[in-house]
C-alpha cells in the first residue's frame, strides 16, 4: 500500500523504516530537507496515488498548521491521519473541518516510542469503519505480531482519548516504580538494588516493560547520578485528571503522579517552606534555614 508520511522525527522516521520493511511505499515529508523525500508538500501529494492516505505525526500544537498545509493540495476521497499525542477534545473539529472538503479523519493513539520500530506499535484508533478498513493495511504493518496492539476504540476522538488514559496510567506506573526504587536506595538492609529490580523482570507480578527499561537505565548508570530529579509533562496526564473530575471518577494514583512531576521542578517549594513554617510556629520543630 501507499502512504505519504509528515512529520520524520524520532518517532515518523522510525515508522516509515517499519512500514518500508513491511512492503510498503512511503512517501515521507518533513521540514528538515536532509529527512525528507521531497521537497514541499504539493510534491508529496504528486506522488501519490489517489485517494490518497497520509499520515500526520508531528507535535500536538503544530497539527492544525500541517494539515491546513495539506488541505490545498488534496482532493476529495483522501485521507488524513493524526498519530500524534493530540487532545481528543480538537478531534471532532478538525473531522468537520475537513468533511467540508470531502478528506476523511482519523485520529490513531500511538505507543511504542524509540522501540516501536523494532517492537511494533500499540495504535488506538477513532474513526469511522470504512476508514479504518481501507488502512489495515497499514494498522497490521505497525502493530506488533499477533493478536494484540490494536483496536478500533470508537468514533473521532475516541482514538486519542484511549491514548490519553493510556499515558495517564503510565505516570501512575512509573510513579510507582520510582517511589520503590527510591525506598530501596534508603535502604541499610538491600545492598544490590539493581539486582533487586533485574530479579522482579520474570515471575513475578510487577514485570512490565517499563521496569526492563528501569533497569536497563540503571545498569547505564547504577546510581542515576548523571540525572536530575527533573521530569517535564506533555499534557497527556493533565488531561486525563480534566476528564476525572469531569466524569466524577476516583483518580488517586494518576492524579499523585501529575503532582509529584510539578513537584520536580520547584528546587524549593514555597508550599514545603510553609509547611516547615507552621511545624516550627505549633511545635517548636527545628527548621533547616538558607
Amino acid at each position: 500500500m501507499q502512504i505519504g508520511l509528515v512529520g520524520l522525527g524520532r518517532m515518523g522516521a522510525n515508522m516509515r523504516e517499519r512500514l518500508r520493511a513491511g512492503g510498503h511505499e512511503v512517501v515521507g515529508f518533513d521540514h528538515h530537507p536532509e529527512v525528507s523525500d521531497v521537497a514541499d508538500v504539493t510534491e508529496l501529494a504528486a506522488r501519490l496515488a489517489t485517494p490518497r492516505a497520509i499520515w500526520v505525526m508531528v507535535p500536538a500544537g503544530v497539527t492544525d498548521a500541517a494539515i491546513d498545509e495539506l488541505v490545498p493540495v488534496l482532493a476529495p476521497g483522501d485521507l488524513i491521519v493524526d498519530g500524534g499525542n493530540s487532545r481528543f477534545t480538537d478531534d471532532t473539529a478538525r473531522a468537520e473541518r475537513l468533511d467540508q472538503h470531502g478528506i476523511g479523519y482519523l485520529d490513531v493513539g500511538v505507543s511504542g516510542g524509540v522501540w516501536g520500530r523494532e517492537n511494533g506499535y500499540a495504535l488506538m484508533v477513532g474513526g469511522a469503519r470504512e476508514h479504518v478498513e481501507r488502512l489495515m493495511p497499514i494498522f497490521e504493518a505497525l502493530k506488533p505480531p499477533g493478536d494484540f496492539g490494536f483496536a478500533h476504540a470508537g468514533p473521532v476522538g475516541a482514538g486519542h482519548y484511549a491514548k490519553m488514559v493510556h499515558n495517564g496510567i503510565e505516570y501512575g506506573l512509573m510513579q510507582a516504580y520510582a517511589e520503590g526504587y527510591e525506598l530501596l536506595t534508603k535502604s541499610e538492609m538491600v545492598t544490590n538494588v539493581p539486582g533487586v529490580l533485574a530479579s522482579w523482570r520474570d515471575g513475578t507480578v510487577v514485570q512490565s516493560w517499563l521496569l526492563d527499561l528501569l533497569v536497563r537505565a540503571l545498569d547505564e548508570d547504577p546510581e542515576l547520578a548523571n540525572l536530575r530529579g527533573y521530569v517535564e509533562d506533555t499534557g497527556e496526564g493533565r488531561w486525563t485528571v480534566d476528564e476525572a473530575i469531569r466524569l466524577a471518577v476516583p483518580m488517586n494514583v494518576i492524579a499523585a503522579a501529575l503532582f509529584a512531576r510539578f513537584a520536580s521542578r520547584q528546587e524549593d517549594s514555597p508550599a514545603l517552606r510553609a509547611v516547615a513554617a507552621l511545624r516550627e510556629q505549633f511545635g517548636g520543630h527545628p527548621t533547616r534555614k538558607k
